[in-house]
Parts: structure tokens; C-alpha cells; sequence
């Protein structure tokens, strides 16, 4: 008897689902509108409709895989959660005081330091003291944390962050704070800093357990309320979260430690684009996910992302290892506006799924890129099978009378202004993470996906010179097949400073196996084999008297003399001065047992994945006609059909120029470029500037 796996991805407009049969590979994707208010209606909407699409039972489902953004929304939007944070007595406003630094694009004199998650009013401290070598100096005062937990309980708060002075090295006191909390208090929900990061660097650890108190009540609720629906649905397959760090984990770790899901819904995007890269031979590719309300870009070299633990959410450090994700407000949703000081600006608003841009119809009569996209004949009248239906009129009046009329354009050069303005947006944010770290962007492919990242290729691969375009089949639910590609993943990371010498190999050694058997508990907790499993190791290693580390490889096998030498040897080789161990860490990874299946059936479902390589210029003579594009295998068209289908044609102005076209222009606008080459629209006079030539029907 076949069993299934079900993948769901909710985004800002719409929900993704996927069913896929673990013994043939074979795959049912679907869309439904998501629920902002309630996102778990959408949620169990889409399973009912891909399961129905699939004729499956609910009983045949073995597993469910999830991407959210209930995390990452709460920490942003500041979603109101009491909680309250206890720490080592004289260390009350390290939360408060933070860094006293500034962020780099910030103005000086008008920048605010971001809102706490805790104000001082809930913070308490308790008398205890551990030293950095994790030798208990005062003992813990439990007749303060007994008054402390009471205190909690009158106070009503959902949640306590616990982050004491050097548990990192010692977590006796922190678990026993824990133990007498819930012991007075069995309804709260504790964060300890040992579990979430145990790591030095007292702001950045306080920061980390107290965004896990933060959004461990709305993750936990949001949890428990999908399972209990599922269950109403015969769903009793058990349910796993996608991760910041690439991997999944249970529905119930990820209520434990729910601030590792914060980048849960956009690395699921990557994961995809990495199996569709791999599939289309390039290694080597820049991934742009253009979503409802976002735009995601990631940058992988060599088969692989970066991941960084240097990561600001909300304005906050979080240290926790994630995939490095560039998101800006630039997707199918992203409002147009012309603000007081004039011009033109797109993003990053969002009209979101309710009402949604002002063609869906739901009382929405905000200008959008979806309706510039429409008005310009880049979208049919229907989508989702038909289900959806696109007022093209309400597209039209919005543009008309927001944009046009007051700028004094046609309705199609507004339209036309409006996409290149977010075209540009996301070109500067590609720019950022591709030319701003040392690479040029015309070295790597482009991997469009999401439901309007296609729409956007060309255009985004002419601004920054890339030639090769990779469209999966189905862009629109990437994301959700990303969900099937992941394996389980776990990090565990413990602090132990010192010169890095042989008389430290034991204690170095012991370190790593530690974290090594956390990582053996934890599959068994899965129900994975401990063999079943791959483990990665790495230590972060810095100069002598430097603030901030680099990860080194650490080779497998048991840490001795010659691994330590060939762990610096790594160092070395970038840098030839004395360095201090500053961490070791650990990954554990369990790879699902129908993923080979899966990876081979999405590479063949349609007998091809992608395009060859090609410029976008060809792309150009394709629309032109110059250019026959043939049919793949299987019926399915050569992905360059529909560039040739397409109703939009974009011409870079180098290009237009030396091809003779003048195309309609933009006028009353100037188009500058400032140091990050992004153009900036101003008002002068009549200056023209040609922009995007699109014919329509």
C-alpha cells in the first residue's frame, strides 16, 4: 500500500500544497488563497484540496512537512506577547543598553535603538554567579526565584526567558530556575539560553532566548491548532517544521525552540532551487523567490549557501545558524504609491491576500504590480485552474486614476513605470548580496521561481548582465517541493575559549562529544537510526585579541593532535598570525528515505527543468519570432515557448538603443544612479528616459 507525503507552504497571498506518492515519486500540487487571519483555514483548505486532486485518503498520509512565517511575523510586527526574562543579579540592562553601536545605513542623529521584547518592568534578577570556567562562585538563592515564580504567576505572563551570567558553561542553575518556575507556574512556557544558544556573548544570547520566549506561545498555539484540525480531518500523520538552517525538525521541538523557524518559509524556496539547479547542471546560481508580499534572493556558490549566524531580525542580532536570505518588501503584491516628496515608489507595502492587489476583486483598490502585470498583458484573465478570476478593469482604474492621471501619463507607460521600479529594487538587492560580497553576478545563473519571479527574469537578467535563466516547471509551489527535499537537520554549538594548544585537545575533544551525543539523543527522539545520520563538525576560530570569529572545517573521526594541526592549518591558510578556539560546533542531518525518488521523478516529470544556457537577448529574438522554440519530451513545451507566448517584451536601454527601438517613455522623471547603481526617479521637467517597450493585445 502506497503511503504519501503532504508539503505545505503558506505564503503572504496564497498557500501552497503538495501531495507526492513515496513509492512511485509521482506528484499533485495545488494553490488556495492563505488566510491571514486565521492561517492554519488555509492551511487544512489546501490538504482537503490536495488530497481530493490526488483521490487520497487522509489515513494514507505518513507525513507532513510546513514552512511558516508565524515566527518571523511576530518578531517584525512585534505581535503582543508578555514575557518576562530572569537573569544573574547586577546584569538587569544588558537587554536594555544592547550594543552601542549604530547600523551602518542608519542616520546617526534620527536613528532609534529598536523596541525590546522585554521592557525592564519584567525583568528580574536572581543572586547566583558562575565564572567563565563553569566553577559555581555563589551558589543559586532559591528562596528568589521560589518569590520571582510566584511573582510570574500573579503577573500572567505566557512565557519566562532564563538567561543566566556563564550557563553557556555551566547550565546547573539555569535548569534549576526552570525547575522551580514551573514547579509555582506549570502553564508558562521557559526559554532557557543553554538550549537556545549556549554560546558567549551575554546581549546577543540574552537577545536569542528572549525572541524564543517571545514567539513560543504564537508558534505553540498556531502548532497545536493545526494538529487538532488535522486530527478532525483523520490527519494523524505526524508534522515536521522547516528550519532557519535548512533542515526540518518535529512539530514539537519546533514549539521548544521556535525562534529557529524564523526563516522557515524562504529557506524552504532555496532548498527547491538547489535540487532544480542540481538538476539543470549548475552549481553555481542566484535564487530569486518573488512572492505575494517579498522577494527572497540567495546566493549559492558551488552547490552550496552560505550560512551565517550574524543575522538582524526585527533590528535585533540573532546568532542562530540560518541560510543567508536577502528578503525586500518587492513582490506581486507591492503597493505603488506617489509620495508627498513626489516621484514614484513601489514597496514595501503590501496588499497581502485580504484585500489583495485591486484585480482579485476583494474590495482592493490599492495600484499593485500584479495589476501592472495584468494591464500590460503579462497575466491571463484566470488563474489556479480557472478558480480565480482577474479584473482587468479594476487593475486598470487603480493604475489610472493613483498613478497615471495624477503623473500625467498613459495608463501603459504607468504600468510600464511600475514594474521597472520594482525590477530595479531587486536588482539592487541582487547586486547587494552577489557584487557587494565579491562576486559578479554575471558568473552565476538565475533561478526564478515563486509566482511572479518568472515574470520578472528577463528584465532582472538584463539589468545585471547574467545569460542564463533557469524556470522550474511548476515556479509557483518551489517552495513547497523544497519542503520534500529537506532532511532533518540539528545544530548544537558550545563556547570554550582558549589558545588552541595540545594540552587543551581533551577538553576540546569532550566538547565535541558532547554535542555529538545531543545530536545521537536527538535523532532516536525522531525515530531516526543513529547510523542513518551525517554528522558535519566546525570550529569557530579568531586572532588572538579579535572580536569576531571564521568557521573552519574540522576533520571526522576522533579529535586528536593531528586534527587540532589540520583544523589551524585551515585558518592558516587565510591567515598566518596566533588565534584563539572560540567555539565547536556540530550538525546533524538524517536524510528521508524517499528523497533519491523524489529528486529523479521532478528532474523527468516533464522531461525537462530547465532551459539550456542562453542570454537574454535570445530570449529577445525568441518573443521577436526570429528564434523557433521547439517542444520538450513528454508534451511538455521547451520553457523558451513561453518567452515566446509571452505579451511582454523587455529591452534594456543599451540594448533597445542599438536595436532602433524608442519605445513609449516615462515622462517628467529623471533617472540617476547613486553609488548602489539602483535608478532613483525625480522630477525634472520634461526629461524622458525610455523605459519598458511591451506590446498588447
Amino acid at each position: 500500500m502506497s503511503s504519501y507525503y503532504v508539503a505545505v507552504d503558506i505564503g503572504g497571498t496564497f498557500t501552497d500544497v503538495v501531495v507526492q506518492d513515496t513509492e512511485s515519486g509521482k506528484l499533485w500540487t495545488n494553490k488556495v488563497p492563505s488566510t491571514p487571519r486565521d492561517h492554519s483555514i488555509g492551511f487544512m483548505e489546501g490538504i482537503r484540496r490536495g488530497l481530493s486532486l490526488a483521490s487520497v485518503d487522509a489515513g494514507e498520509v505518513s507525513r507532513i512537512f510546513h514552512g511558516t512565517t508565524i515566527a518571523t511575523n511576530a518578531v517584525i510586527q512585534r505581535t503582543p506577547s508578555k514575557v518576562a526574562l530572569i537573569t544573574t543579579k547586577g546584569f538587569k540592562y544588558v537587554l536594555e543598553i544592547g550594543r552601542h553601536d549604530i547600523p551602518r545605513r542608519e542616520n546617526i542623529y534620527a536613528w532609534v535603538k529598536p523596541e525590546r521584547p522585554v521592557p525592564p518592568n519584567l525583568i528580574f534578577e536572581v543572586t547566583e554567579r558562575i565564572d567563565r570556567t563553569g566553577t559555581v562562585q555563589t551558589p543559586l538563592d532559591e528562596h528568589e526565584c521560589f518569590e520571582i515564580a510566584k511573582k510570574l504567576r500573579r503577573l500572567e505572563v505566557e512565557a519566562v526567558a532564563v538567561c543566566l551570567l556563564y550557563s553557556y558553561a555551566n547550565p546547573v542553575h539555569e535548569t534549576r530556575v526552570a525547575e522551580i518556575v514551573l514547579r509555582e507556574f506549570p502553564d508558562a512556557m521557559v526559554s532557557l539560553s543553554t538550549e537556545v544558544l549556549p554560546q558567549f556573548r551575554e546581549f546577543e544570547r540574552t537577545v536569542a532566548t528572549v525572541l524564543n520566549a517571545y514567539v513560543m506561545p504564537q508558534v505553540g498555539k498556531y502548532l497545536t491548532g493545526l494538529d487538532e484540525m488535522a486530527k478532525r480531518d483523520g490527519l494523524v500523520a505526524p508534522l515536521f517544521i522547516m528550519k532557519s538552517n535548512g533542515g526540518i525538525t518535529s512539530a514539537s521541538m519546533a514549539g521548544k525552540q521556535a525562534i529557529h523557524t524564523v526563516l522557515s518559509g524562504p529557506v524552504a524556496g532555496v532548498m527547491g532551487a538547489l535540487e532544480v539547479a542540481k538538476a539543470a547542471g549548475y552549481s553555481n546560481f542566484i535564487s530569486v523567490d518573488v512572492g505575494g508580499t517579498s522577494a527572497d534572493i540567495c546566493l549559492v556558490k558551488d552547490g552550496a549557501p552560505d550560512v551565517t549566524v550574524e543575522r538582524m531580525i526585527g533590528g535585533l542580532p540573532l546568532q542562530l545558524p540560518m541560510l543567508d536570505i536577502s528578503t525586500i518588501g518587492a513582490g506581486g503584491g507591492s503597493i505603488a504609491r506617489i509620495p508627498a516628496s513626489g516621484g514614484l515608489t513601489v514597496g514595501p507595502e503590501s496588499a497581502g491576500a485580504d484585500p489583495g492587489p485591486a484585480c482579485y476583486g476583494q474590495g482592493g483598490d490599492e495600484p499593485t504590480v500584479t495589476d501592472a502585470h495584468l494591464v500590460l498583458g503579462h497575466l491571463p484573465g484566470q488563474l489556479i485552474d480557472g478558480e480565480m478570476s482577474l479584473d482587468v478593469d479594476a487593475a486598470r482604474k487603480a493604475i489610472e486614476t493613483k498613478i497615471a492621471g495624477p503623473m500625467g501619463l498613459s495608463l501603459m507607460d504607468a504600468a510600464s513605470g511600475i514594474l521597472e521600479i520594482a525590477d530595479n529594487n531587486m536588482a539592487g538587492a541582487i547586486r547587494a548580496v552577489s557584487i557587494g560580497r565579491g562576486h559578479d553576478p554575471r558568473d552565476f545563473a538565475l533561478v526564478a521561481f515563486g509566482g511572479a519571479g518568472p515574470l520578472h527574469a528577463c528584465s532582472l537578467a538584463d539589468l545585471l548582465g547574467i545569460e542564463t535563466i533557469v524556470v522550474p516547471p511548476t515556479p509557483g509551489v518551489l517552495s513547497t517541493f523544497g519542503l520534500l527535499f529537506t532532511d532533518l537537520k540539528n545544530d548544537y554549538v558550545q563556547t570554550y575559549v582558549g589558545p588552541g594548544g595540545d594540552e587543551e585537545i581533551e577538553t576540546i575533544a569532550k566538547a565535541f562529544d558532547g554535542m555529538e551525543q545531543q545530536a545521537r539523543d536527538w535523532l532516536a527522539e525522531e525515530g531516526v537510526a543513529a547510523d542513518a545520520g551525517v554528522l558535519a563538525r566546525s570550529a569557530d576560530l579568531r586572532y588572538e585579541h579579535q572580536g569576531w570569529e571564521i568557521t573552519v572545517d574540522v576533520p571526522d573521526g576522533e579529535f586528536s593532535s593531528e586534527t587540532l594541526n589540520e583544523t589551524i592549518a585551515g585558518f592558516h591558510s587565510l591567515h598566518e598570525k596566533a588565534l584563539h578556539v572560540q567555539s565547536a560546533r556540530v550538525s546533524r542531518r538524517a536524510r528521508k528515505p524517499s528523497r533519491e525518488r523524489l529528486r529523479h521523478h521532478a528532474a523527468t516529470r516533464h522531461g525537462r527543468i530547465s532551459g539550456r544556457r542562453r542570454s537574454a537577448r535570445e530570449a529577445h529574438d525568441e518573443a521577436k519570432g526570429r528564434v523557433q522554440p521547439g517542444a520538450g519530451p513528454s508534451g511538455y513545451p521547451d520553457i523558451r515557448q513561453g518567452y515566446a507566448a509571452s505579451r511582454h517584451e523587455h529591452i534594456g536601454p543599451r540594448r533597445r538603443a542599438a536595436a532602433g527601438h524608442d519605445g513609449p517613455r516615462l515622462a517628467g522623471f529623471r533617472r540617476e544612479r547613486g553609488p548602489n547603481r539602483q535608478p532613483d526617479y525625480r522630477k525634472a521637467g520634461s526629461i524622458r528616459w525610455p523605459l519598458t517597450r511591451s506590446r498588447w493585445r
